[in-house]
């Protein structure tokens, strides 16, 4: 990911291991696991723990993490991407906590029943894990598909969020 404005970063603990947050001025435009498929690497932007936002960001993982899911709004973001995969992550915020949806079903809502394939790769291309749910699409069938931080912590996700899954 190029800079986009960014304008500080945080590493943040969490029980499926550290991540990386980096924001912008207008909001969260990045929250990797160390490892992810798609983490972009080094930022070259400062660590600024103490940045108001970031905090936001840090006190909104610890109470996902215990179990208090936020609202989609909890924080404003700014997600750099197309306008395909913009829309693509607008339709994952639709996905409440403790539900799923399919790659298939994202695409109809989005207005593009027939690329299902390119709405993978753009779930797959979302730059804020967790909070914007990508975790939560499931295969047609409901069984769990790729994640980019990995199928242990898709699984440890949606455990936490008490969905079932195949």
């Amino acid at each position: 990911m190029p800079s986009h404005n960014l304008i500080a970063q945080a590493r943040l603990d969490s029980p499926l291991g550290p991540l990386t947050a980096a924001v912008t001025a207008r909001g969260l435009a990045g929250l990797w696991f160390d490892g992810q498929v798609h983490h972009p690497g080094v930022l070259g932007v400062p660590e600024r723990p103490d940045h108001p936002l970031l905090q936001r960001v840090a006190a909104v993982m610890d109470a996902y993490f215990e179990g208090r899911m936020p609202a989609a709004d909890a924080l404003p973001f700014d997600l750099h991407g197309t306008p395909f995969q913009q829309a693509v992550w607008r339709a994952l915020l639709e996905v409440p906590a403790g539900r799923t949806s399919t790659y298939g079903r994202v695409a109809e809502r989005i207005g593009r029943p027939t690329a299902v394939r390119a709405v993978g790769a753009a779930v797959g291309r979302n730059p804020v894990s967790v909070l914007v749910p990508c975790h939560r699409i499931l295969g047609r069938d409901g069984t769990l598909t790729g994640y980019d931080g990995g199928l242990d912590r898709k699984r440890a996700l949606l455990d936490l969020e008490g969905v079932a899954y195949r």
